[in-house]
């Protein structure tokens, strides 16, 4: 403890020199834009460069934690990443895309999305050029659009194309250890939240939807990639489970990419296809710059809002993650706004608390009584995140969404055998027979697990309900699906959970049809809230928001409230 102290007291005296550093600074910051070529120009898509996210922030500040300082990468948006190729293809200017996915940082559908921009981009007639020294689970998924796949022949690169996997955490050995009680309440064989802390491994429930969910996921990246290639799934599977890819030359030799190629090698091909001789004369325009010039919304009378549901569901006003007072005003904004014709609720959040998700789900049923509202998944939209937007008039997810996980659960930690060791005393004197049931300090008793338990069945009820009346399904159908359970999108899709698998660029389409939009020079887009400012992101970060990466997941769940939320932050490699 007394370290973790010194720790946080160590990071707010670096977080406050880095601030005074920032002030001093931010005089001498601009920003440099590449000029637009005429003719001959290449789409330079170097995706170590930037972060592929949900909205663009051109001007990120640094993420502190216990560690140290994170990299500060500008994060283009996915929409206009994809509207910047929509451009691209139609650009005369443009002659081809050169794309480095080496180093990607993205959500997994956001590489979803933006594989299928580049897939249209081809549709148009002009190329795609990918270079690749270390393929990846990601980087290789987006390279293998490209009509020509170079790799780098140099060896003792770390290829992690090698499939799928995530990994589960179980920490009920050392709590016994440290005395440490974590009581759970729960509603859903499958409402595995909380699960780390009272076992030592995965439930069978918890295996088997595991399983199930990465297999889809892996699927709907696999099958893809194995069709580019032309070779057959069982092919491409074939190759990472007898871990076939050693060498540069094991790609080339299955058919993964075109050519072996040096640096030198490399630019001759790329002068070759811009039609130059000397690589001086290339025009490669970088994707960041491209956007800034060429993606453009022209204001318009009639607009359709994104409302951008990204994080953590929680309580307040906070300005980070999907705060519920704070969201409440936004979408109460977005209501009321003459101008905006339709909405589309974007949702990439593994859930939170059931209070903020309740709130905010009768502030879009308002909405949705008064303008079209249509939802889009992103890399989740599951438990909380479900909750607020199952009820939209039709759900697009990418095919790589997890969703669903319709379940509750509240963690009280008891804390009796810790003071106990250390040498604490406690001595709890109350007014009521459990004036002191969320001390900490002591087990519930029989009758305190029952009362908890009721609100946990009274809430998974009012959950299943509201699912069934949104999704047309008996609240029978939904209790059989729900239990908790997580699903990929492409199962959720034959269970109803969602309507269609499509991109956020569907949704908006979909959304301003329903408005009586029909083409998009009728109306403009706009996002909600607005990506923080740099400052508001440094002061959130004095404001301590890093809790959960810096200690525990855990810490952040007070006690007796009840969460609606994934199990885990799941960060499938």
């Amino acid at each position: 403890m007394l370290a973790v102290i010194a720790a946080f007291i160590v990071l707010a005296v670096l977080r406050f020199l880095f601030f005074l550093m920032m002030l001093g600074s931010m005089a001498a910051l601009g920003k440099s834009s590449t000029a637009m070529p005429k003719s001959g120009g290449v789409l330079d898509i170097n995706l170590s460069e930037f972060t592929l996210g949900e909205q663009s922030q051109s001007d990120p500040a640094p993420s502190f934690s216990l560690t140290g300082v994170t990299s500060m990468l500008p994060t283009v948006g996915i929409r206009d990443a994809v509207l910047a190729l929509q451009e691209a293809a139609n650009d005369p200017a443009i002659q081809f895309v050169y794309l480095r996915a080496d180093g990607v940082s993205a959500g997994i559908s956001q590489l979803e999305e933006f594989r299928g921009a580049l897939q249209a981009f081809r549709a148009c007639g002009k190329p795609v050029v990918a270079y690749t020294e270390a393929p990846g689970n990601g980087s290789y998924y987006l390279a293998s659009v490209a009509d020509k796949i170079y790799m780098g022949n140099a060896h003792g690169y770390n290829y992690s194309l090698m499939g799928l996997s995530t990994q589960l955490i179980f920490l009920k050995d050392i709590l016994d250890k440290v005395g440490v009680n974590v009581q759970l309440i729960r509603h859903g064989k499958y409402k595995s939240a909380g699960e780390m802390f009272i076992r030592n491994s995965s439930s069978p429930e918890n295996r088997e939807q595991n399983q199930v969910m990465i297999n889809s996921i892996w699927k709907a990246m696999s099958a893809p990639m194995a069709a580019a290639r032309d070779i057959t799934e069982e092919q491409f599977n074939s190759l990472l489970d007898n871990l076939a890819l050693v060498l540069p030359e094991d790609f080339l030799k299955n058919g993964l990419v075109d050519e072996l190629v040096d640096h030198e090698a490399l630019v001759g091909k790329l002068c070759t296809l811009a039609q130059v001789d000397d690589v001086k004369k290339m025009h490669l325009v970088p994707m960041a710059d491209y956007i800034q010039a060429k993606v453009v919304e022209v204001p318009s009378h009639n607009r359709v809002a994104v409302i951008y549901a990204e994080g953590e569901i929680v309580e307040g006003e906070g300005l980070s993650e999907i705060a519920g007072d704070r969201f409440v005003h936004v979408i109460d904004k977005v209501r009321k706004d003459k101008n905006v014709k339709a909405v589309v609720l974007r949702v990439n959040s593994p859930g939170g608390s059931v209070a903020a998700s309740m709130k905010i789900r009768a502030a879009l049923d308002l909405l949705q009584a008064e303008k079209p509202l249509v939802a889009s998944y992103g890399d989740y939209a599951a438990s909380g995140g479900y909750w607020i937007s199952n009820g939209c008039q039709k759900i697009y997810a990418d095919a790589t969404t997890i969703t669903g996980s319709i379940g509750v659960f509240s963690m009280i930690p008891e804390l009796s055998k810790v003071a106990k060791k250390v040498g604490v005393g406690v001595e709890t004197i109350g007014s009521n027979k459990h004036s002191d049931m969320m001390s900490l300090m002591r087990p519930f008793d029989a009758d305190e697990l029952n009362y908890m338990q009721a609100s946990v069945e009274d809430i998974y009820e009012l959950f299943v309900k509201l699912v069934a009346d949104s999704r047309e399904l008996t609240v029978e159908q939904v209790d059989a699906i729900a239990q908790g359970r997580v699903w990929a999108a492409t199962d959720a899709l034959q269970i109803g959970l969602i309507d269609e698998i499509g991109t956020l660029q569907d949704a908006i389409s979909y959304a301003a049809a329903l408005a009586d939009l029909t083409s998009s020079d009728q109306y403009s887009v706009s996002g909600y809230p607005a990506p923080l400012t740099f400052f508001e992101q440094l002061m959130e970060q004095f404001g301590g928001s890093n809790t959960e990466q810096e200690i525990s997941v855990w810490l952040n769940y007070e006690p007796g409230k009840y969460y609606a939320r994934l199990p885990y932050n799941y960060v499938i490699r």
